[in-house]
Formats: structure tokens, C-alpha cells, sequence
């Protein structure tokens, strides 16, 4: 894993901790010291991916990114970056209009309109429904639910896009 450094137009990629700690102390705006240096091998040697910024000052900060980019010109043209998406699965939006036929389960959180009997007003409930439904596909699944949601609940209610992490759904198997 190298480290990306870059504090305004001071930049490095770096391929390790003590490298990385050595160029900054190289910049004379920031300050290194023991809890900085600490610090900055503790997030290299974390498992975390994020990037993570430091203060020099009011409004003034470096940043450390962690990539597999061997190079600098990969960083920048972010082959790292697309290497590891091609690895993941398919991703859910693309799952959704899969069209494989048989009984799904969808669960759908949505902003269900209900009246307080006490003050006679209506509010927004949050509201998990789950069902099991023939479908063709994922996106299927959601229209059939949202179908039969909207003619039992208040119009008002709001459902979620199918997109969404308000919707989840899978493939039980194929119907006969």
C-alpha cells in the first residue's frame, strides 16, 4: 500500500510511513512532531481506506490518501482505484434489472402519512414492510410492492427510490 501526500501544491506518493513522515517535515509550514509522526504511522498501519486530512492551521490542512497506484501518473489517471471496482460483484443497481423469474422477498422502508388520534394532525412514521412476491426481476419485486402499498396506505406516503438503501431485496429461487 503506498500513501499519497499532498499539502497544496507539495505532493509525493510515498511508499511507506517513515517516507511519508519525512517529507512533510521536509515542508516548513507543517510542524512535525512525535503525536503528528505517531499519528500518521498509526493511520497507514490501520485498516481504514478513507482519506484523512491534518490542520496546519485555521482553514489549512494536508492530506493523506492510501492507494495501490504504483506510480504518481496511475494516481492521478486513478487505475488503482478502477482495478479494485472490477474486482467487486455486480453492483446492486445492476442486479435490480436482472431478469431471472421466481419469488423474491423486498423490504422497503418508507414514510407511511398516519393520523395522532389525540391532535387530530397527520405525521410521517417510519415503516419497514417486508413481502414475498413472483417477480422477474429485482426492480419488479419494487413496483409490486410500491403497487400494492399505494392502495392500503395515504396517498401522502413516500416511498423510496428502488436504487436506495431503503430497498433491499433477494431471489428466493424460481417458481414452478
Amino acid at each position: 500500500m503506498n500513501i499519497y501526500v499532498r499539502y497544496f501544491d507539495n505532493e509525493a506518493l510515498t511508499h511507506s510511513a517513515e517516507e511519508a513522515v519525512a517529507f512533510l517535515a521536509g515542508i516548513p509550514e507543517v510542524e512535525m512532531n512525535d503525536d503528528l509522526a505517531s499519528d500518521i504511522y498509526n493511520y497507514i498501519d490501520s485498516d481504514t481506506l478513507y482519506p484523512k486530512r491534518y490542520k496546519v492551521r485555521n482553514h489549512v490542512y494536508f492530506i493523506l490518501i492510501k492507494t495501490e497506484a504504483a506510480t504518481m501518473e496511475d494516481f492521478k489517471a486513478k487505475k488503482a482505484l478502477r482495478s479494485k471496482l472490477e474486482k467487486k460483484d455486480t453492483p446492486a443497481v445492476q442486479q435490480l434489472n436482472d431478469e431471472v423469474p421466481g419469488w423474491y422477498e423486498g423490504s422497503l422502508n418508507f414514510k407511511r402519512v398516519m393520523m395522532v388520534p389525540s391532535t387530530g394532525k397527520f405525521q410521517y412514521y417510519d415503516t419497514l414492510f417486508v413481502a414475498r412476491c413472483k417477480a422477474v426481476s429485482g426492480i419488479h419485486c419494487y413496483e409490486r410492492i410500491v403497487e400494492h402499498l399505494r392502495t392500503i396506505v395515504d396517498e401522502r406516503s413516500q416511498f423510496p427510490s428502488a436504487k436506495g438503501k431503503n430497498f433491499t431485496f433477494k431471489f428466493l429461487g424460481r417458481c414452478k
